[in-house]
């Protein structure tokens, strides 16, 4: 296996006697990107403050590169570290253009330099002419792209994005990071994002890593983690879930929504799917009712409905995921199948 170019050891943080991360290991891959994901106040970005340079960690390690970069007793410059950093706000420097902001820090001569700027603005898929603008001409998404160019023009072997698209409306939140992503897959960089938007991190990163009170709770591919959580804090904050009690047999969790298969030791535990795994077929009131449920709300969301049913008045009413042509009304009788397997916490 390839050699990280990020290698975090037990990395620990207090600030006055708080502790903010407690022995933190995160390995990324060359040309990858991991997002790392969790609620506001858990560690995110003192845990990028410290990859970059501008804290010292109390124990534990930074390794970019194969070059260990800091530890409680050593710590290499931000500046001599290789690294890229984009803050939330972009942070331009108001009273000079686009393309002076790209070029701070950049030497060689005015030529080569304008040439270095209008290929960084290409790059982000900006036309050079934006060089002479002002950022407050700019609209927030276009600011963001600045910024990366700026941070790209020092051709850093890892960036570090914190919290870059929160500023932004849905719309131009979605668009900006898909053309974040995409520049920074071209360029091969690799890259840390923290964020606390979900959705963000499981469709644009290689790897996520869940971050609560300080510490990782799980680091997977975003397949692994949003459909094979290890604990329920992972299950739920990752997306809506269902959570049903069960009897595990022989691989299979028995309970109110039927047989499912799991990989889970024999005896009680907890079922855990995803709404999106459960379909709501309507039946006949005049047929047979075992195992069939009563749809109690319908939640039109565009392309999908969020359906509460209450599964033949056994448990707590539960919610299913489906697209919203032609779904079931309130009070229809509807018999619930699983799709997939299911995972079981004890």
């Amino acid at each position: 296996m390839t050699a990280p170019l990020l290698d975090i050891r037990g990395l620990t943080k207090s600030f006055a006697g708080h502790p903010v991360l407690a022995d933190i290991d995160l390995q990324v891959q060359p040309g990858s990107m991991t997002a790392v994901v969790g609620a506001s106040g858990c560690g995110k970005t003192t845990l990028l403050r410290l990859i970059a340079g501008f804290e010292t960690p109390d124990a534990g390690t930074v390794a970019i590169a194969g070059r260990q970069v800091a530890s409680p007793t050593t710590s290499v410059a931000p500046h001599r570290r290789g690294v890229g950093y984009v803050a939330q706000d972009g942070a331009l420097f108001p009273h000079l253009t686009v393309g002076q902001n790209i070029a701070y820090g950049l030497r060689g001569d005015r030529a080569s330099v304008r040439r270095r700027v209008d290929e960084l603005l290409e790059t982000v898929s900006l036309d050079p002419s934006y060089a002479s603008r002002r950022p407050h001409q700019l609209s927030g998404g276009q600011q963001q792209r600045v910024a990366l160019a700026r941070a790209l023009a020092r051709q850093p072997v890892l960036m570090l994005l914190d919290e870059p698209f929160t500023a932004l409306d849905t719309g131009l939140r979605a668009a900006t990071r898909k053309a974040v992503a995409a520049t920074l897959a071209e360029t091969g960089v690799t890259t840390l994002l923290v964020t606390h938007d979900q959705e963000e991190a499981l469709s644009i990163a290689d790897q996520v890593a869940v971050m609560r009170d300080g510490h990782f709770t799980q680091v997977g591919s975003p397949q692994e983690v949003y459909r094979h959580p290890t604990d329920r804090f992972t299950a739920e904050f990752l997306g809506d879930c269902i959570a049903v009690p069960c009897v595990v047999t022989g691989g299979v969790a028995d309970s109110v929504l039927g047989r499912v298969p799991v990989r889970a030791n024999d005896g009680p535990g907890t079922l855990i799917l995803r709404p999106e795994q459960l379909v709501a077929t309507v039946v006949s009131d005049s047929g047979q009712l075992d195992g069939v449920g009563t749809v109690l709300a319908v939640e039109f969301l565009g392309h999908d409905v969020l359906l509460t049913v209450d599964p033949a008045g056994e448990g707590a009413p539960v919610v299913v995921r489906q697209h919203s042509l032609s779904p079931p009304p309130i009070d229809a009788k509807v018999r619930l199948q699983v799709i997939g397997d299911g995972v079981v916490l004890t």
